[in-house]
């Protein structure tokens, strides 16, 4: 790579940050997905993969592209790793790999004419860092010579849930330490046979999902290949909008663009595609089997998270979130608990659990897409208990922080003061309370509580009326700007 970072275009990280994440229930919810969990380190995915670019001297703030629900937890979680992103970028809708590039490449050109993007997900790990750096160097330096630039991952294992890529031969010319291929073809996931083959071979890759190329460029071959979709690009981000720190696509322009894979629709066609071969530690976290693998492991090959205790057990991953779990005699099983689900399954069988939470969506039940802690721009709930007619909870509200100016139909509620200092308003009312300080809300009284104080408020919220659904609020302002009715 040049010394200078900016010659021949600077590289810009752009993390896709658009998945639910299902295969990994019950951590990862839809509201609260895998890639803001902390499922290998005491970080976040989502951080340790910002991390990664935390050298400004190479790279630009990075490129964060996810939808507007998880927009105020992605932003305040890289606030605590002291990462300034350069763009948020927040769709409407989820349209796949390909469209999300489209608009980063977009966003950023306008920026910088010769910039390089550098695409990868928000949740895949990464153990060598350096022979990831080895490897983005040789990337860019192929991406500035014309290509389009994939990362290929030797296999270790006949692994059927990856793609995959052939081998083709060498590119000359390229400088860095690692020397690129070109593509022969990309590789659906194959059956276990097939993917013995392939091992054996020796001239398949699995196809890491990271991506790298000029802004310009992609977007010309994109135009060629898949023109309404660039159109559709096009035009959410001439007519997107600035909304804080964000920016919003435009929801009609976007929502009309076809979704597809950036390897479906451009990858697999254009003929200038180069491959990076990089042995780099790299798991793309696709299931709770996939985090045994790359766990550190007890004596008897189990992984062990939380407070467990496992007794005569082997070859099994056990975690606990909230409470003490215990097994005996068990082998080759997942056990994951959390504060409302416990999953058990066959560690073999883990990319099943997907079904499980299509199931429970079918039964309409809450646990697929949220925890008992619900995060917002303010803070935080968490539910403690509910019965026939009321619910009992606890809010945690940061140093600065206020919930919208609201209303409800169908509950009233009491907010007593544990620890901080609450401003709570009250139709035209406003009080100060203290610690072991509480005050009542009638039914259909407007209120708001806010938090004054350098330290966290926490306020215990008992409810009581007929219906106690999260949209019962008739919202009347609201300093974060949700459009979203059960947003507190």
């Amino acid at each position: 790579m040049s010394e200078n970072p900016a010659a021949g275009g600077r590289i810009y990280p752009v993390i896709l940050s658009g998945g639910s994440g299902s295969r990994l229930w019950p951590v990862s919810r839809s509201q609260h997905p895998k890639q803001l969990q902390p499922l290998v380190s005491s970080l976040s995915m989502i951080q340790e993969t910002a991390l990664r670019f935390a050298d400004a001297s190479r790279f630009p703030g990075p490129v964060i592209i996810c939808n507007h629900e998880h927009r105020f937890i992605i932003a305040e979680q890289l606030r605590e790793a002291e990462i300034s992103p350069s763009l948020q970028i927040l769709e409407p809708v989820g349209r796949n790999t390909a469209p999300a590039a489209a608009v980063a490449a977009l966003c950023l050109q306008a920026r910088d004419a010769d910039a390089i993007l550098l695409l990868m997900p928000a949740d895949h790990a990464i153990a060598d860092l350096n022979a990831f750096t080895q490897a983005i160097e040789t990337g860019a330096d192929a991406a500035r010579a014309g290509h389009l630039v994939t990362f290929g991952i030797k296999p270790d294992k006949p692994e059927t849930g990856f793609g995959y890529l052939k081998q083709g031969p060498k590119i000359a010319g390229i400088a860095g330490a690692i020397a690129p291929y070109q593509v022969d073809r990309f590789v659906e996931k194959p059956d276990l046979a097939t993917a013995e083959g392939y091992l054996q071979s020796g001239a398949y890759f699995w196809n890491s999902g990271i991506f790298m190329f000029r802004a310009g460029q992609f977007l010309e071959i994109l135009g060629r290949l898949r023109p309404a979709m660039l159109a559709a690009c096009r035009a959410s981000v001439a007519q997107g909008k600035h909304d804080l720190d964000f920016f919003r696509l435009d929801s009609a322009a976007f929502s009309a663009c076809e979704s597809d894979s950036i390897d479906y629709a451009v990858m697999e066609h254009a003929g200038n595609v180069a491959m990076i071969p990089v042995d780099m530690g790299w798991n793309d976290v696709g299931s709770w089997a996939s985090l045994w693998e790359i766990g550190e492991k007890d004596g008897h090959n189990n992984l062990l998270h939380g407070d467990v205790i496992a007794n005569g057990s082997r070859d099994s991953y056990i975690r606990a979130e909230s409470r003490l779990v215990t097994a005996i005699g068990v082998e080759n099983l997942v056990i994951i608990e959390t504060t409302d689900a416990v999953l058990v399954a066959p560690r073999d069988q883990t990319q099943q659990v997907k079904e499980m939470v299509d199931e429970l969506k079918l039964r309409n039940r809450e646990e697929h897409a949220s925890h008992r802690r619900v995060y917002r721009p303010w803070g935080f709930y968490e539910s403690i208990a509910d019965g026939d007619r009321h619910q009992v909870k606890h809010l945690m509200v940061k140093p600065g922080g206020k919930l919208s100016l609201q209303m409800h139909h169908h509950r009233a509620e009491h907010w007593v003061v544990v620890s901080g200092t609450a401003r709570v308003t009250r139709n035209d009312e406003i009080h100060l309370l203290s610690e072991n300080e509480s005050i009542y809300l009638p039914l259909g009284c407007r209120h708001r509580l806010e938090n004054p104080g350098k330290l966290p408020l926490s306020v215990i919220e008992v409810q009581s009326g007929g219906y106690l659904g999260e949209d019962d609020i008739v919202r009347f302002e609201d300093v974060y700007q949700r459009e979203d009715k059960a947003a507190e």
